[in-house]
């Protein structure tokens, strides 16, 4: 990086240049001897050419290649999605590159924290209890269970707007007209309910509705089943209430396989009820309710007990992502992830269409060829699927993704995988497996925020780590999903979602190292129970099952 950080190349191979800050139009540049002028203003968090390029040159970041010139670029031109297109290299099977550079981890060797240890070795870093339908039929009845359960338990957490509704009733009522009513000044106000709960050792009852379950194929069903026993096996849910309609594609007996395909001698409460059966609502509400009340009984036994740092599983998330992501935030999160892996934790990489352009260095890092060959195969066939529906890899930014600096696929994607470190790849998984094998695991999903955060979370992440460079306010129910911004400006406008500060490394106050040690730190403190991220205190319960079609 520059010493008056305005403009970053981030690979020696590369081409382009970042620029760190906004850029007028003949600001002079001088970089590696080369002396020249910009063009055109440049806008903070885009990229502008170190050389003239020609048509069809090529176009390098990260040093992987991520687009091709359409028409002449001078030195000093912005690169934008007028002027380069989406472009990767090809990618095939070569020999294992496995060796890496161990972080010193001599601070958190002895460190522990304080989990929920469960009868199948794992950890939680919470305890809750999660209530789902098998079928989108049981939804209203789920709605009826949360309505029950969550006051009277102590569980009742809102954002409280009810005192401005009142306001605004009040002057309308008084005979106030439209602009006046507008004028009001809305004020926020955070109420946690000031009873206890009942049982302290269960952070919450969750509700994972859905919409899925039957009327699609028997793939997706099967597959929903699997999810769904990946939240009811999850080192941070101490039991599950199960609804069933009865005669829906996705059976009790399908979650049961898929339960103990994950956790052979499983031994938590599992009540399974179906409505077919019991017969009245009614009928079924009242068991439901005794039964979860009387596994939320044996959840509360359980309470926070020392466990090793390599206990935790880190599902590593982008979304909101900007022209930063790759500068600041994700390798921070790379760094962390790399220590966590030391310490012999696992991380797991997901988000698929964001890894386009990256294959051969992450098939490369496979500790097998026969995990290499199913990565490389899971992204063919995927992308295949989505060029067959007419969006290919290609068509995955998004609008705020474009219009902050991440103009091809390739180049989000380069960034993206930053994220995970560079240890080896010990494991490929596909979607909606689990993970069994410490260390960096990469895990096929969608690019779509809430469907890879759910599926990350169903493989055995213990704790997200999201980093976004607009601003998302993304959570999970059952795993505390820790945001981490890439710039300070969107730290500072959206600090009531936002937890972590990484535009220190833009701003050169703080290095990637420093970061990821602070962020580390704070991972045990969230994990211990000790620190709760602003998606935790928001109830934000995002939970979207990725129904096997194509989505980027």
């Amino acid at each position: 990086m520059q010493e008056n950080h305005t403009y970053l190349q981030i690979h020696p191979d590369d081409n382009v240049l970042v620029a760190l800050q906004d850029l007028n139009a003949g600001s002079p540049i001088k970089f590696n001897g080369r002396s020249f002028s910009l063009q055109e203003q440049i806008s903070a968090k885009h990229k502008f050419t170190l050389e003239a390029l020609s048509p069809g040159d090529n176009i390098y970041m990260y040093g992987v290649l991520v687009g091709k010139a359409d028409q002449s670029i001078p030195q000093g031109g912005a690169v934008t999605v007028h002027n380069i297109h989406h472009a990767t290299q090809e990618f095939g099977l070569r020999e294992r590159k496995l060796q890496w550079t161990l972080p010193d981890i001599s601070r958190w060797k002895d460190k522990t924290f304080m989990g929920y240890h469960r009868p199948d070795g794992s950890v939680g870093t919470a305890n809750y209890w999660i209530v789902i339908p098998l079928v989108f039929c049981e939804n209203r009845n789920i709605e009826v269970l949360k309505e029950a359960l969550v006051e009277k338990l102590g569980y009742g957490k809102i954002r409280a707007y009810e005192a401005d509704v009142d306001k605004l009733v009040e002057m309308y009522s008084a005979g106030a007209d439209i602009n006046q009513l507008l004028e009001l000044e809305v004020e926020e106000i955070f109420v946690e309910q000031n009873k206890e709960k009942l049982f302290p050792n269960v952070d919450g009852i969750k509700f994972l509705m859905h919409s899925m379950g039957c009327g699609g194929t028997r793939l997706d069903s099967d597959t929903l089943c699997g999810l769904l026993a990946g939240y009811v096996t999850h080192p941070n849910v101490a039991g599950a209430t199960v609804l069933s309609i009865g005669c829906q594609h996705a059976q009790a007996s399908i979650l049961k396989k898929e339960i103990l395909k994950r956790d052979p001698s499983y031994q938590k409460p599992l009540v399974i009820l179906e409505q077919q059966k019991e017969g009245t609502e009614n009928q079924l509400l009242k068991k439901a309710i005794k039964r979860t009340f009387a596994g939320l009984i044996k959840a509360n036994e359980i309470v926070r007990q020392s466990a090793s740092l390599s206990k935790l599983c880190i599902g590593l998330e982008c979304g909101g992502s900007d022209g930063f992501s790759g500068v600041s935030a994700n390798p921070a999160l790379g760094y962390v992830s790399d220590l966590l892996v030391a310490l012999g934790g696992s991380v797991i990489l997901s988000e698929f269409p964001e890894l386009c352009g990256v294959e051969q260095e992450l098939s490369d890092r496979c500790v097998s060829e026969e995990a290499a060959i199913r990565f490389m195969d899971l992204m063919r066939s995927y992308n295949k699927r989505a060029e067959e529906s007419g969006s290919g890899f290609y068509a995955n930014p998004s609008p705020g993704n474009i219009r902050d600096g991440l103009i091809t696929d390739a180049i989000k994607s380069a960034g993206a995988a930053k994220k995970g470190g560079s240890s080896p790849v010990t494991d490929v998984l596909d979607y909606p497996e689990k993970l069994t094998k410490p260390g960096l695991n990469l895990l096929c999903t969608p690019g779509n925020d809430v469907e890879s955060t759910t599926a990350e979370v169903a493989a055995g992440a213990n704790i997200v780590l999201f980093t976004t460079g607009l601003g998302t306010p993304t959570g999970n129910p059952v795993a505390p999903v820790i945001k981490l911004s890439t710039n300070t400006k969107i730290f500072t406008k959206m600090s009531d979602i936002i937890d972590i500060n990484c535009g220190t490394i833009v701003e050169g106050t703080e290095t990637i190292q420093q970061a990821g040690e602070r962020i580390l730190d704070y991972v045990i403190e969230v994990a211990s129970g000790l620190a709760q991220p602003k998606a935790v205190l928001l109830g934000q319960d995002d939970f979207i099952p990725w129904k096997r079609g194509v989505s980027l």
